[in-house]
């Protein structure tokens, strides 16, 4: 992965090697020019030499005083020696010989030699009568390319030849050259391409810094911008509130800064609104009962509920942001299930499954499609045992609201003929103050008999009648030992053993103390009683979420299957002499303190029964005004 250059530094590179590539390119200009004189110099120096030879080479030739010239025999079969002679002969020639090297400054020798490449003439004595060796002609070096001459200049010592013909007659006999050296042209140039060479790489770093500081000049408005971008999604800063158009700024720096401004009015409102849709989701998602997942259309999930985690066996924070085969294995009857659907796109209603645990759930999986093209699925998980809990709850509130009022109807009616028959049962007392004592028997047994009538109305009176709650903060762990203190007796006549394991932290719930008093005296006293043989009876207590849960497990024969849904009936009971209240009025009282009561038992096992109640300040604490005019029948449905 290739780092990611800043804004700036891109802009000191660009404009950097822009301005390396116009020093580059104008100092190849210059230096390729510099080359090209100097080149063009030394050939049109060495030309010259050789055409002054010439000229003079040609006027010893043809001057008679020239002694070779006077001597030569009208015939002769050497006519190559005799010129070479008079060319040696001639004073003017040797002395332009002598110093013609000291013209130029680039010349390194001049000779003339014959068709056999001796020399005839030298600007060196010593070569004079010696074969020469050839050199490369220096018109390959003038019309070469950049390199080329740059080469000669830089490059190893050599010297090359201008070359110019000799003839006599129309007929060659040998050849002008002047030896041009590269030692003294690289003198010559060295010094200018140094100069351009030096401006060149001065160029280069003042260009970086002159690149830097423009940018950084460019740049400030955008580092402000950015800046002000950062405090502001930072929350560190308010966004400013809108300008006049007739004071807003007109130039580039103006336009973005409003731009930005209004783009930040619209986070801040979006914001808002998704803070609060999230909140009230999460909320939402926290309190669903039912897995529940989102996917988007490449099967990642974005959305999970809390009560996925059990369904699934890992946290939301592990199945967030992850796919489908990420999350479901197929070695699973769940996974594979899921995994097949989403594989061959197969949706799924209410389908129930049996889990490798032997839990049953029902799933159902629906594919979001929008004009023929997918865009998510959402999967839901839900079980079937809570479903058919909470069915037989709702059975049982309707069994028990009918109940209520028709109970509240039986007591109203009953109570008033018990009163009429107390009444006249005492005028008959006062009437017949001589009675047998068999008779009289009969009476009391009569008046004892409409008193426990009575006391049953009573109880199903107060049973039916709205009831009003005292709620104040209680610490529970202060109520379940006053529960305990008063179970006690009838758990030591029972040879019950009570064993309490509650929490040491504080348990806080806004309840009517009195009610929860009875209602876990009702669980706790029917747990000893379920035990005749003596036993163990423990009372857990502790925090749960946002609730606090009390557990009453005895080691009884446990609640046969066959009446586990009506133990909470009203006057239902499998005990001699028991009215059948105690259950009925204590999950009165627990769903009046939005509470919850529900148990698990085993036959031969004993039976738990947990007891719910929401912690104090959370959302589903009772409220005074709610449950003061709730009707005894409707609170039980």
């Amino acid at each position: 992965m290739h780092p990611r250059f800043q804004l700036k530094t891109k802009l000191v590179l660009a404009i950097s090697a822009l301005v390396l590539a116009l020093v580059t390119f104008l100092s190849y200009v210059y230096v390729a020019q510099v080359l090209k004189q100097g080149m063009t110099e030394a050939y049109q120096d060495g030309d010259f030499i050789a055409h002054q030879v010439y000229l003079f080479a040609s006027n010893a030739l043809r001057d008679p005083s020239n002694p070779a010239n006077q001597l030569l025999p009208p015939t002769t079969d050497d006519p190559q020696k005799v010129i070479s002679n008079s060319l040696q002969a001639d004073p003017g020639l040797k002395s332009l010989l002598q110093s013609v090297v000291g013209y130029s400054p680039t010349i390194y020798d001049v000779s003339i030699v014959d068709l056999h490449g001796v020399a005839v003439a030298h600007s060196d004595p010593d070569f004079q009568g010696k074969p020469l060796k050839g050199r490369v002609d220096f018109l390959t070096v003038r019309y070469g390319g950049f390199w080329r001459q740059l080469g000669v200049v830089y490059g190893r010592p050599r010297v090359y030849d201008v070359h110019l013909p000799l003839e006599r007659g129309g007929q060659p006999f040998g050849q002008i050259r002047v030896g041009v050296s590269t030692v003294f042209l690289k003198s010559e140039l060295q010094t200018l391409l140094n100069r351009a060479f030096t401006l060149a790489a001065i160029a280069i770093p003042i260009s970086f810094l002159l690149a830097a500081s423009l940018s950084n000049l460019a740049l400030r408005p955008l580092q402000a911008i950015g800046a002000r971008l950062d405090r502001m999604t930072a929350g560190e800063i308010e966004v400013p509130a809108e300008i006049a158009p007739e004071q807003q700024r007109t130039d580039e720096y103006g336009v973005v800064t409003n731009k930005i401004d209004r783009l930040g009015r619209q986070m801040r409102d979006v914001k808002e609104v998704f803070s609060a849709l999230k909140e009230n989701l999460d909320q939402i998602m926290a309190n669903l009962e039912d897995g529940l997942m989102l996917f988007t259309r490449d099967w990642r999930v974005v959305l999970v509920s809390a009560s996925a985690e059990r369904f699934v066996g890992q946290a939301r924070a592990d199945i967030l942001g992850h796919q489908v085969n990420e999350i479901f294995n197929r070695s699973s009857r769940l996974g594979q299930l899921v995994l097949h659907c989403f594989q061959y796109h197969e949706p799924m209603d209410q389908l129930e499954v049996e889990t490798d645990t032997g839990r049953r759930i029902q799933v159902s999986l629906d594919f979001i499609e929008e004009r023929g093209e997918r865009i998510g699925a959402l999967l839901t998980m839900r079980d079937t045992e809570s479903v058919r809990k909470i069915e037989n709850e709702i059975e049982l509130s309707r069994r028990l609201a009918a109940i209520g009022r028709l109970t509240s109807g039986v007591a109203h009616e009953v109570k008033n003929p018990i009163n009429a028959i107390v009444l006249h049962l005492e005028v008959l007392r006062e009437k017949l103050p001589m009675l047998e004592p068999d008779s009289l028997r009969h009476l009391d047994v009569i008046a004892s008999e409409i008193k426990r009538l009575d006391r049953v109305v009573q109880t199903l009176v107060d049973f039916t009648r709205p009831v009003e709650l005292r709620l104040a903060e209680t610490d529970l762990r202060r109520t379940l030992e006053d529960v305990v203190l008063l179970a006690i007796p009838d758990a030591s006549q029972h040879g019950v053993q009570i064993v309490r394991q509650i929490a040491p932290e504080q348990l806080t719930v806004r309840i009517d103390s009195d009610l929860i008093k009875q209602a876990l005296l009702n669980v706790v006293i029917n747990g000893v009683q379920s035990m005749p043989n003596g036993g163990e009876l423990k009372v857990v207590a502790g925090r749960d979420g946002d609730a606090i849960e009390v557990s009453v497990q005895d080691q009884g024969q446990g609640v046969p299957p066959d009446i586990r849904d009506k133990i909470f009936n009203l006057y239902f009971t499998t005990k001699k002499g028991g009215s059948g209240i105690g259950l009925a009025m204590t999950y009165r009282v627990m769903q009046l303190h939005n509470g919850s009561i529900d148990f698990e038992s085993r036959n031969g096992s004993g039976t738990t029964f947990h007891l719910r109640l929401p912690l104090a300040g959370s959302a589903e604490t009772p409220q005074v005004n709610l449950a003061a005019n709730v009707h005894s029948a409707e609170g039980l449905s």
